[in-house]
């Protein structure tokens, strides 16, 4: 009974321990529980009102886009909307917040509108700023049409002054090429000539006219000094400064390299030095010394110009002239001439004259040696002589001269000719325009006034150029008429040089041409621009500016063809519109272009090579590989003031120990 007491006391222990845990547990799950769920359905709630406000936001913003893309794609094609669609997937959305933190350029404009305006004024300015060939499209329907033309006539303008810039710094660019082309051209025409010209390498070391620039430095600071000791009142001091510079200049003379200097130069140099010193101490003054530099350079400067100009005088003078050692070979020859019977007088084999099957040239020249050189060269360097046949003009001064020397001298197995254009007396005023307008006033007066001031002296002596006057310079334009039995005539200037045989050329097809000739069109200054007047209406309506030039020098002339198309009457017709020299002013080379315009074929390069008589950087390869070279320009072979560097190909076929060349004096 007891134990059984005890169990149920136990029982109804544990019964009444387990009833009073059980509202303790439903607390703690409560407090545990109900924060709980407070929280994941405020979380729960909250998410749900973002979504609800993110969808929001999202059908707005859908309904934004739907509302530009439709009104893009009635302005665009889809390829551009399709560029627009990755520029603002890689940009993100534009708005207003972006304008007003200056995220964008500055060249936009910041302007408040509705979403449509937005829309509306982008998709215009995208319209403005593309199109399909990559130009600018122009809407002035947008509503922002003020804005964009605005910024439209800034971008032009920033252009158009961007281009201005450009286009000065390409002119700026040329001007400084055709300076530094000028400037050139200015060095080479005004060279001094002769002994010291500039293709003559007499000074191979750099160093060895150091004391004579020395010297002549020691002068010019001793001349400033000279004026500031003057102008301070130090009297001796200028004495003195004069005394040492007497001396110095005696002492440099013409000297240009040290080895010219007298022996007692290097004293000069310690005297002057020391009296420099002294006049250092004394009258320096940076300003003075600047002064009186700049005043001696300005001096030397028109001085300098006052020489170039008597330079280029004295070169043409002297270029138009023959020398006194051929002058007295032709006098001499003359004189030996018309000592001879009459029966000496004539050539051997004269029937050669006038047949057709052999090689003719044509030589029309005054100048007995320049005649004798080019036969000589021909003869020499043909395989067979006894074909040619050389057909010489002269005018009645050297006609004795001429005829002398060649049957002093002749020329081999060839057969030669010598005339007088005085003998054909078809050749007058009532013919010939040329002769006709020599005899005018006008004319003369062009060619002879000394006095007309718009000329300067050095294109006076240019106009009064003899041959310009002489009719062996115009008698080519009638070949025909001197030479009636030939078919093909090689007309030749004397002062070419022969180096090959020439037989080829009377084999050469000129396709109908009248003329054959080299083209010296290599250069833009070579064409017919540079030679004929293009204002003339005459001119221009005829002729190509940019047509190639040809030389004359070494001309294969088809006889045939020319009396077919009646070039000597072309050549009158242009000659007669010329009367006023209104299409071109000088010589025969103008003339020529025309009257063969379309009538010359073109020669290869190394027939005839040009420029020896001007140009100082011929490429001597292609000197020695012409057929004929050409001493075209003022310095001929046979003057002083001949380039040394070209002129042994003159003098080589010159026998100088000659006993009229060696009592005229005439020498290498």
């Amino acid at each position: 009974m007891a134990l059984k007491r005890g169990l149920s006391s136990v029982g109804v222990h544990r019964n009444r321990s387990s009833g009073s845990r059980f509202p303790i547990v439903i607390l703690v799950l409560f407090s545990v529980l109900a924060p709980l769920v407070f929280f994941v359905g405020r979380g729960l709630y909250i998410s749900d009102q973002n979504n609800v406000q993110s969808g929001y936001t999202k059908q707005n913003v859908d309904w934004r886009e739907r509302l530009a893309l439709q009104s893009i794609k009635n302005l665009f094609t889809k390829e551009v909307i399709d560029v627009v669609t990755t520029s603002t997937a890689d940009l993100g959305p534009l708005s207003l917040d972006s304008f007003r933190k200056g995220n964008l350029s500055a060249s936009w404009e910041v302007v408040e509108t509705s979403v449509e305006d937005d829309a509306t004024s982008q998709a215009a300015e995208l319209k403005q700023e593309t199109s399909k060939d990559g130009k600018l499209l122009d809407d002035d329907r947008s509503p922002d049409a003020p804005a964009k033309t605005l910024r439209r006539q800034l971008r032009d303008n920033r252009r158009a002054k961007r281009a201005a810039e450009l286009v000065h710094q390409d002119d700026e660019a040329t001007l400084k090429l055709e300076n530094a082309a000028i400037e050139r051209s200015r060095a080479v025409d005004s060279a001094v000539l002769g002994r010291y010209n500039i293709w003559r390498r007499e000074i191979e070391n750099e160093n060895s006219d150091s004391t004579v620039r020395l010297m002549r430095d020691q002068i010019i600071m001793a001349q400033v000094y000279i004026g500031i000791a003057k102008m301070k009142n130090k009297l001796g001091l200028q004495q003195e400064l004069k005394i040492r510079v007497k001396e110095s200049q005696r002492a440099v003379g013409e000297s240009t390299v040290d080895a010219d200097l007298p022996h007692s130069a290097p004293e000069k140099i310690k005297a002057m030095g020391k009296v420099l010193s002294i006049a250092r101490e004394q009258l320096y003054d940076c300003k003075l010394v600047t002064g009186k530099l700049r005043a001696m350079l300005q001096i030397s400067d028109e001085q300098v110009r006052s020489l170039k100009k008597q330079s280029t005088f004295l070169s043409q003078l002297a270029a138009k002239t023959i020398p006194n050692a051929i002058h007295c070979l032709s006098m001499r020859l003359t004189i030996e001439y018309y000592l001879l019977p009459l029966e000496k007088r004539k050539f051997p084999r004269s029937e050669n004259l006038e047949n057709p099957n052999l090689y003719h040239y044509a030589l029309f020249s005054d100048n007995v040696l320049a005649a004798s050189v080019v036969v000589n060269s021909t003869i020499m360097n043909a395989k067979d002589p006894l074909k040619h046949v050389f057909h010489l003009v002269t005018d009645k001064l050297n006609f004795g001269a001429m005829n002398m020397w060649f049957l002093l001298n002749p020329p081999g197995k060839a057969t030669i000719n010598v005339e007088t254009v005085d003998e054909f007396k078809w050749l007058n005023s009532s013919y010939c325009p040329v002769l006709r307008q020599l005899e005018t006033s006008a004319m003369k007066e062009y060619y002879f006034k000394a006095d007309n001031p718009t000329k300067s002296a050095s294109s006076n002596l240019k106009y009064r150029n003899p041959k310009y006057l002489s009719m062996l310079n115009h008698l080519r334009f009638y070949l025909p008429q001197v030479y009636p039995k030939l078919d093909k005539i090689l007309f030749l200037d004397d002062d070419i040089v022969v180096q090959n045989d020439l037989t080829r050329l009377w084999s050469v097809d000129l396709h109908g041409k009248v003329n054959g000739a080299v083209e010296t069109c290599g250069e833009s200054f070579h064409r017919f621009d540079k030679y004929l007047n293009f204002s003339n209406p005459h001119i221009s309506r005829n002729f190509d500016p940019n047509a190639c030039g040809w030389a004359y020098g070494m001309n294969m002339f088809d006889l045939k063809e020319w009396k077919k198309r009646d070039i000597t009457g072309i050549y009158h017709k242009w000659q007669n519109m010329n009367e006023d020299r209104a299409l071109w002013k000088l010589g025969t080379l103008p003339p020529g272009l025309i009257t063969f315009y379309g009538l010359t074929h073109p020669l290869e390069k190394s027939w005839h090579v040009l420029g020896l008589g001007y140009n100082p950087s011929v490429d001597k390869k292609e000197i020695e590989h012409a057929a004929v070279i050409h001493y075209n320009g003022n310095m001929k072979p046979w003057l002083e003031l001949a380039m040394t560097k070209y002129r042994s190909y003159w003098t080589k076929y010159i026998k100088y120990d000659h006993p009229y060349l060696r009592s005229c004096n005439l020498s290498e």
